[in-house]
């Protein structure tokens, strides 16, 4: 029987790259999206022209309800969920004295809240009672290690970072692995849109000497949630280009 995995944010970016890898090797997947709507469809047509299941749906994650339905909704479309994949997030550059209250509960909200819901309807509707299952949760480098001018984008990832390796702890025993991914300068919409001296200052600074591609977040979140990474949990693994190393 086919696995099943659900990706949050998952019409662009990693999210869309780990979709890909994922259909690739057999999964039923679900993309979940907000607001990339044309993203989603066109995605969703181009796997099912090459014969992989694949469904979609709208969810703000923040919402409990919205999220609620999309697991029921997970669960009658492909008969269970195997793994869920916490992708979808923001980022924002800004000063901390330039943060309002708006900016950070809309950070939170994105990342954190969202996160917590769709794990927690999971867990619920499903993967506790199977006593099967694997959750990964996208971080960052920043949130292991904090960066200037990002502090509300650093803490959200960092509190990802601390709900992965609690949440382990409490699911092992049900074997339900979690896992964090943290990734460095990845080659996505985000860095594009900065200027090329700002994209080549990045690249001085990793001793691999090139920004990731996002292939190189797919690959490893498909491997932690394969059964070669069945020993693996509570870690947080930073693919980064060596540019934080702890």
């Amino acid at each position: 029987m086919k696995k099943t995995v659900i990706v949050t944010g998952g019409a662009k970016g990693i999210g869309e790259a780990i979709v890909r890898e994922f259909a690739l090797k057999g999964y039923n997947v679900c993309i979940n999206y907000n607001t990339s709507e044309k993203k989603a469809l066109e995605l969703k047509k181009e796997l099912e022209s090459k014969g992989w299941n694949v469904d979609i749906f709208c969810a703000n994650i923040s919402d409990r309800t919205k999220v609620d339905e999309m697991i029921d909704f997970v669960i009658s479309r492909f008969g269970g969920i195997d793994v869920v994949i916490n992708n979808a997030g923001i980022c924002e550059y800004k000063l901390f004295t330039d943060i309002t209250n708006n900016d950070l509960m809309n950070m939170l909200n994105s990342t954190v809240i969202g996160t917590f819901n769709v794990t927690q309807s999971a867990l619920k509707k499903y993967m506790i009672n199977k006593k099967d299952g694997v959750i990964i949760n996208i971080a960052s480098i920043w949130g292991m290690v904090g960066a200037s001018c990002e502090v509300n984008y650093s803490t959200s990832k960092s509190a990802i970072i601390g709900m992965t390796k609690a949440l382990a702890k409490e699911l092992g025993p049900s074997n339900i692995r979690v896992n964090a991914v943290a990734p460095g300068a990845i080659y996505t919409d985000m860095v594009s849109n900065l200027s090329s001296d700002t994209i080549e200052s990045f690249r001085e600074e990793i001793p691999l000497n090139r920004i990731g591609k996002v292939e190189d977040i797919s690959s490893l979140v498909e491997f932690l949630a394969s059964d070669k990474g069945s020993y693996i949990t509570g870690q947080v693994i930073s693919p980064n280009g060596g540019v934080v190393i702890v």
